[in-house]
């Protein structure tokens, strides 16, 4: 079944923060200053961020300083960040944390310094230990996932083989929550829900670890097939991660075979769908969610208004879409096509 529920979504999620979307320009100004810190510079989900934040500071007169990690997992130099920003006197910061439990000595010091400190994508350890929070429903994203893939194997999932390609040992939040989803989806018993790797279920081939990027995801899917070269389903982190297990399937040429599922929905990542690179991705929103956040930090800091987080949950939900040109029958889904139109808005 093909909507356009994403889009919608999306509309949804812009006019209910409408508080935030009120808030006055700055323009030319440029007295509110805002940092925007995420996991790394080169992947493409983050870049897509920035942009959005750009755009969003551009337009409202924020003077935005733009920081990240050199590697996905970098927890050190986003410390750093968080410091230089305190100490340049910004009203405000966006934070995409690779380390979401260590990171909230540093965010507890911008906030007791009067920044406002939003987590994007990836919720902090407690949530509340951020002002807030703008980001996909991660466990959704991932459920999603596993309901496609069970429901195109159908009573072959009984007998599947899978591989989970996960982000980092640290097991940040958004790690976590995209295992655990794409698993409960598949109908699989997640034992702890708060982390990943503790499931007895035998189909559960092994879980490795990609970093989040191209070469990861083929280090991870190698080590994998060498437990068992027979594995026929792939849960990827993300789309980066993806294309690397689908180079180490093709080098051993099972790539045919063997069913990938991933989460991002990034053009590039669309683009694989189509390909049959991917057979179904969960596509998420990173330039809303900045440029709902830079929206934020101009609303702090006119007036000390602060975000409210989506009726019934404990963050701002920016929505999430199942992209597959291969719908599955229950679940909802968009076509490669909308998924092109709509990647990363």
């Amino acid at each position: 079944m093909k909507s356009s529920f994403a889009f919608k979504t999306t509309l949804m999620a812009a006019a209910a923060f409408g508080v935030m979307a009120a808030a006055p320009a700055y323009a030319g100004s440029h007295s509110v200053g805002a940092c925007l810190i995420t996991k790394t510079d080169t992947n493409p989900f983050f870049v897509k961020m920035k942009e959005g934040a750009e755009a969003k500071a551009e337009e409202l007169g924020v003077s935005l300083k733009s920081y990240a990690g050199k590697v996905d997992g970098d927890h050190e130099t986003q410390v750093a960040a968080i410091e230089t920003c305190i100490a340049d006197g910004a009203k405000g910061i966006l934070l995409t944390a690779s380390d979401t439990s260590s990171i909230v000595t540093a965010v507890t010091q911008a906030r007791d310094a009067g920044l406002l400190v939003i987590a994007l994508d990836t919720p902090l350890e407690p949530i509340d230990s951020a002002d807030a929070t703008f980001a996909t429903d991660n466990f959704l994203a991932g459920e999603l996932i596993g309901k496609w893939a069970a429901a195109t194997l159908g009573d072959e999932a009984a007998n599947a083989k899978i591989a989970m390609l996960d982000l980092a040992v640290s097991q940040p939040t958004v790690g976590v929550l995209r295992d655990q989803g794409f698993l409960t989806g598949f109908g699989i018993d997640v034992k702890d829900p708060a982390k990943w790797g503790d499931e007895d279920d035998p189909r559960i081939v092994g879980n490795d670890i990609t970093a989040g990027n191209e070469e990861g995801g083929r280090k991870a899917m190698e080590n994998l097939l060498a437990k068992d070269p027979m594995i026929n389903v792939v849960y990827t982190i993300n789309e980066p991660a993806a294309a690397g297990a689908y180079e180490a399937l093709k080098a051993i040429g099972r790539e045919g075979d063997v069913l990938i599922v991933s989460v991002d929905g990034g053009c590039p990542g669309v683009a694989n769908v189509k390909d049959g690179i991917i057979g179904a991705t969960s596509q998420q929103y990173p330039l809303l969610m900045a440029s709902l956040g830079i929206e934020a930090i101009a609303a702090w800091a006119k007036d000390g208004t602060k975000p409210e987080p989506t009726e019934g949950k404990d963050f701002f939900d920016t929505g999430v879409a199942l992209v597959t040109d291969k719908p599955a029958e229950g679940v909802e889904s968009i076509s490669v096509a909308e998924g092109m139109d709509k990647c990363w808005g």
